[in-house]
């Protein structure tokens, strides 16, 4: 074949495409177990945080198995579904009918004392922000937090995730004196919310830090009745 004519040309750009193409597409396929694994325990190490566990990827799922001790889904009315806790996804549950929803339970024993661990998912400034929140046995006080998100801008909404922010919502609760759900409110720093209790936004992150409040009202609303129960 002449290697000058148009035919050759694309008869070896199009074998140099499939070629990579399968190339990639071996490459995706074998490293999906690894990706697998990679996203559990991030997920892990984040419901870790959420009780104040410090964990590393080598550890990660010991600790998991040491401190969570039950796991399960409830529905908006608070009433235990069958599912896998651990496995679903509150991205996907939030696209349907509210009362086809089911939402994951954590529960850890720290100290001698049981807590529940709860599931957040919204939108930030750039993209999607999730968390998950752990309350004391009054199904009320929160114990500790954790943060994450997909591309707040570095060192503004970003900041979410840094200790100081999540460390700033223990002690707060959801529900007033008059068990009236309220949330936790995220205000300006030097300001404060009349009736519930609140925290300090991220300085120069006022979009992340508005969606983290809505992102909390939200998401521990939707386990009101479970909390109530």
């Amino acid at each position: 074949m002449n290697k000058e004519s148009n035919l050759y040309t694309i008869i070896y750009s199009a074998i140099i495409v499939i070629v990579v193409a399968v190339m990639l597409a071996f490459t995706s396929e074998s490293l999906k177990d690894r990706q697998r694994r990679n996203e559990s325990i991030d997920k892990i190490r984040q419901i870790l945080t959420s009780i104040n566990i410090a964990s590393t990827n080598s550890d990660a799922e010991q600790l998991f198995e040491k401190y969570i001790v039950d796991s399960y889904l409830v529905n908006s009315q608070g009433e235990k579904v069958p599912g896998d806790a651990f496995e679903a996804k509150l991205s996907v549950e939030l696209t349907k009918p509210e009362a086809e929803r089911k939402y994951p339970v954590f529960e850890s024993i720290i100290d001698g004392n049981k807590k529940y661990i709860l599931s957040m998912r919204g939108t930030g400034l750039w993209g999607p922000i999730w968390g998950f929140i752990s309350l004391d046995d009054d199904k009320n006080t929160v114990f500790g937090a954790s943060f994450g998100h997909e591309g707040e801008t570095p060192g503004l909404g970003a900041e979410i995730d840094r200790p100081f922010f999540r460390q700033s919502f223990v002690g707060k609760r959801f529900f007033n004196a008059d068990n009236k759900f309220t949330s936790v409110a995220i205000v300006k720093p030097g300001q404060s919310a009349q009736g519930q209790d609140y925290v300090d936004g991220i300085s120069g992150g006022t979009v992340t830090s508005q969606a983290v409040n809505e992102m909390l009202k939200a998401s521990i609303g939707s386990y009101e009745m479970f909390l109530r129960k």
